[in-house]
Protein backbone atom coordinates (compact mmCIF):
# COMPACT_ATOMS: atom_id res chain seq x y z
CA UNK A 1 0.00 0.00 0.00
CA UNK A 2 1.17 3.18 -0.78
CA UNK A 3 1.40 6.32 1.74
CA UNK A 4 -0.77 8.15 -0.32
CA UNK A 5 -3.32 5.32 -0.20
CA UNK A 6 -2.63 4.89 3.79
CA UNK A 7 -3.66 8.76 4.49
CA UNK A 8 -6.47 8.66 2.25
CA UNK A 9 -6.99 10.54 -1.30
CA UNK A 10 -8.64 13.58 0.91
CA UNK A 11 -5.30 15.77 -0.47
CA UNK A 12 -6.12 14.81 -3.62
CA UNK A 13 -9.17 16.24 -3.79
CA UNK A 14 -7.98 19.36 -1.84
CA UNK A 15 -5.89 20.63 -4.61
CA UNK A 16 -7.02 18.61 -7.57
CA UNK A 17 -4.54 17.96 -10.28
CA UNK A 18 -1.55 19.56 -8.26
CA UNK A 19 2.05 17.76 -7.98
CA UNK A 20 4.86 19.91 -6.73
CA UNK A 21 7.82 17.64 -8.95
CA UNK A 22 5.11 18.73 -12.09
CA UNK A 23 6.91 22.14 -11.67
CA UNK A 24 10.46 20.41 -11.79
CA UNK A 25 11.57 21.82 -14.83
CA UNK A 26 11.21 25.46 -13.59
CA UNK A 27 14.19 24.57 -10.98
CA UNK A 28 17.76 24.74 -11.33
CA UNK A 29 19.65 21.28 -12.00
CA UNK A 30 20.89 21.27 -8.60
CA UNK A 31 17.83 22.03 -6.93
CA UNK A 32 15.99 19.31 -9.24
CA UNK A 33 18.77 16.71 -8.53
CA UNK A 34 17.98 17.40 -4.57
CA UNK A 35 14.34 17.26 -4.53
CA UNK A 36 13.90 13.88 -7.29
CA UNK A 37 16.61 12.06 -5.37
CA UNK A 38 13.76 12.16 -2.58
CA UNK A 39 11.69 9.99 -4.82
CA UNK A 40 14.23 7.00 -5.56
CA UNK A 41 13.80 4.17 -3.37
CA UNK A 42 15.10 4.43 0.32
CA UNK A 43 18.98 3.63 0.92
CA UNK A 44 20.14 1.53 3.26
CA UNK A 45 19.97 1.74 6.76
CA UNK A 46 23.40 2.47 7.90
CA UNK A 47 23.80 3.97 11.42
CA UNK A 48 20.74 2.26 13.53
CA UNK A 49 21.29 -1.24 14.96
CA UNK A 50 19.33 -4.14 12.91
CA UNK A 51 17.45 -4.57 16.21
CA UNK A 52 16.09 -1.34 16.41
CA UNK A 53 15.16 -0.20 13.07
CA UNK A 54 11.28 -1.88 13.51
CA UNK A 55 11.01 0.12 16.39
CA UNK A 56 11.73 2.98 14.56
CA UNK A 57 9.49 2.61 11.51
CA UNK A 58 6.68 2.11 13.68
CA UNK A 59 7.39 4.99 15.62
CA UNK A 60 7.63 7.17 12.45
CA UNK A 61 4.37 5.51 11.16
CA UNK A 62 2.98 6.28 14.14
CA UNK A 63 3.76 10.19 14.16
CA UNK A 64 3.45 10.88 10.37
CA UNK A 65 0.22 8.16 9.75
CA UNK A 66 2.04 6.77 6.95
CA UNK A 67 2.48 2.48 5.91
CA UNK A 68 5.26 0.84 6.73
CA UNK A 69 7.40 1.65 3.19
CA UNK A 70 7.02 5.24 3.44
CA UNK A 71 8.12 5.16 6.95
CA UNK A 72 11.02 3.62 6.09
CA UNK A 73 12.01 5.52 3.28
CA UNK A 74 12.15 8.40 6.20
CA UNK A 75 13.40 6.25 8.96
CA UNK A 76 16.16 5.94 5.97
CA UNK A 77 16.71 9.76 5.63
CA UNK A 78 16.90 10.23 9.35
CA UNK A 79 19.85 7.25 9.73
CA UNK A 80 21.53 8.71 6.60
CA UNK A 81 21.67 12.34 8.50
CA UNK A 82 23.15 10.15 11.49
CA UNK A 83 25.53 8.15 10.15
CA UNK A 84 26.67 11.29 8.27
CA UNK A 85 26.82 13.33 11.06
CA UNK A 86 24.90 16.05 9.69
CA UNK A 87 22.36 16.76 12.95
CA UNK A 88 20.84 20.11 14.14
CA UNK A 89 24.05 20.57 15.43
CA UNK A 90 23.04 21.02 18.60
CA UNK A 91 21.63 19.17 21.70
CA UNK A 92 20.20 19.64 25.47
CA UNK A 93 22.45 19.87 27.62
CA UNK A 94 20.54 17.00 29.70
CA UNK A 95 20.14 14.66 26.78
CA UNK A 96 23.02 13.05 25.11
CA UNK A 97 23.94 13.71 21.34
CA UNK A 98 21.69 12.37 19.03
CA UNK A 99 22.76 9.58 17.78
CA UNK A 100 22.70 8.34 21.71
CA UNK A 101 19.88 9.54 22.12
CA UNK A 102 18.31 7.93 18.99
CA UNK A 103 19.50 4.30 20.04
CA UNK A 104 18.45 4.61 23.87
CA UNK A 105 15.00 6.06 22.39
CA UNK A 106 13.92 3.23 20.26
CA UNK A 107 15.29 0.46 22.81
CA UNK A 108 13.09 2.43 25.70
CA UNK A 109 10.03 1.95 22.83
CA UNK A 110 10.90 -1.95 22.97
CA UNK A 111 11.63 -1.92 26.37
CA UNK A 112 8.24 -0.41 27.67
CA UNK A 113 6.75 -3.06 25.29
CA UNK A 114 7.90 -5.94 26.22
CA UNK A 115 7.17 -4.57 29.89
CA UNK A 116 3.48 -4.35 29.01
CA UNK A 117 2.69 -6.15 26.07
CA UNK A 118 5.30 -8.83 25.84
CA UNK A 119 6.73 -8.15 22.10
CA UNK A 120 8.36 -5.53 21.14
CA UNK A 121 7.15 -2.01 20.26
CA UNK A 122 6.62 -2.59 16.57
CA UNK A 123 4.53 -5.79 16.97
CA UNK A 124 2.14 -4.08 19.77
CA UNK A 125 -1.29 -3.22 17.98
CA UNK A 126 -1.41 0.06 16.56
CA UNK A 127 -3.50 1.27 19.73
CA UNK A 128 -1.32 0.00 21.92
CA UNK A 129 1.72 2.05 20.37
CA UNK A 130 -0.65 5.12 19.91
CA UNK A 131 -0.89 4.35 23.72
CA UNK A 132 2.91 3.97 24.67
CA UNK A 133 3.51 6.72 22.99
CA UNK A 134 0.80 9.50 24.42
CA UNK A 135 2.36 8.13 27.66
CA UNK A 136 5.85 9.42 26.80
CA UNK A 137 4.47 12.70 25.25
CA UNK A 138 2.26 13.51 28.54
CA UNK A 139 4.68 11.98 30.72
CA UNK A 140 5.27 14.42 33.88
CA UNK A 141 8.51 12.01 34.97
CA UNK A 142 11.51 13.68 35.06
CA UNK A 143 13.75 10.76 33.10
CA UNK A 144 12.18 8.24 31.05
CA UNK A 145 15.25 5.84 29.96
CA UNK A 146 17.39 8.21 31.15
CA UNK A 147 16.24 10.77 29.61
CA UNK A 148 13.71 13.45 30.21
CA UNK A 149 10.50 12.48 27.91
CA UNK A 150 9.64 16.10 26.49
CA UNK A 151 13.38 16.28 24.96
CA UNK A 152 13.08 12.91 23.76
CA UNK A 153 9.53 14.07 22.24
CA UNK A 154 11.39 16.72 21.22
CA UNK A 155 13.75 14.73 19.16
CA UNK A 156 11.46 12.10 17.54
CA UNK A 157 9.41 14.87 15.89
CA UNK A 158 11.70 17.38 14.93
CA UNK A 159 13.71 14.57 12.95
CA UNK A 160 10.40 13.08 11.69
CA UNK A 161 8.70 16.16 10.42
CA UNK A 162 11.92 17.40 8.62
CA UNK A 163 12.48 14.14 6.78
CA UNK A 164 8.52 14.02 5.84
CA UNK A 165 8.17 17.68 4.82
CA UNK A 166 11.48 17.74 2.63
CA UNK A 167 9.67 14.90 0.70
CA UNK A 168 7.46 15.86 -2.35
CA UNK A 169 4.16 14.10 -1.38
CA UNK A 170 4.14 16.19 1.63
CA UNK A 171 3.82 19.46 -0.62
CA UNK A 172 1.36 17.96 -2.82
CA UNK A 173 -0.36 17.29 0.57
CA UNK A 174 -0.36 21.21 1.16
CA UNK A 175 -0.33 22.53 -1.89
CA UNK A 176 3.43 23.69 -1.92
CA UNK A 177 4.84 23.91 -5.36
CA UNK A 178 8.52 23.61 -4.44
CA UNK A 179 11.34 26.03 -4.55
CA UNK A 180 10.84 29.40 -5.71
CA UNK A 181 14.37 29.45 -7.15
CA UNK A 182 15.12 30.39 -9.98
CA UNK A 183 11.69 31.24 -10.97
CA UNK A 184 10.66 32.93 -7.79
CA UNK A 185 6.92 33.78 -6.55
CA UNK A 186 5.12 37.17 -8.20
CA UNK A 187 1.91 37.18 -6.07
CA UNK A 188 2.62 36.47 -2.16
CA UNK A 189 -0.10 36.86 0.69
CA UNK A 190 -3.01 35.50 1.82
CA UNK A 191 -4.67 32.94 -0.69
CA UNK A 192 -2.98 34.49 -3.42
CA UNK A 193 -2.07 32.08 -5.76
CA UNK A 194 0.73 31.68 -8.88
CA UNK A 195 -0.66 30.39 -11.97
CA UNK A 196 1.07 27.25 -11.38
CA UNK A 197 -0.97 26.57 -8.33
CA UNK A 198 -3.84 25.45 -7.25
CA UNK A 199 -7.02 26.76 -5.19
CA UNK A 200 -7.41 24.85 -2.04
CA UNK A 201 -11.09 23.34 -2.51
CA UNK A 202 -11.21 21.59 1.32
CA UNK A 203 -10.08 24.62 3.27
CA UNK A 204 -11.65 23.23 6.25
CA UNK A 205 -9.30 20.51 6.07
CA UNK A 206 -6.65 23.27 7.11
CA UNK A 207 -4.93 22.29 11.14
CA UNK A 208 -4.37 26.14 11.38
CA UNK A 209 -7.81 27.28 10.16
CA UNK A 210 -10.11 27.08 13.56
CA UNK A 211 -13.25 25.49 13.74
CA UNK A 212 -14.80 27.87 15.97
CA UNK A 213 -18.24 29.88 14.85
Amino acid sequence: MSAEADRGDAWKRRFPGFSAVGQAQHWDEATRKVVLGRLEPPKPIRYLPEELRPAGIALVAQLIDVDQAFAFGLLSSIDARLADNETDGWHYDDMPIDHDAWKRSLAGLDADAEASGGTPFAALPHDAQHDLLEGVRTSQADLWHGMPPARVWNLWTRYVCTAFYAHPSAWDEMGFPGPAYPRGYKNPGLDAREPFEVKDTMPHMDPTVSSAP
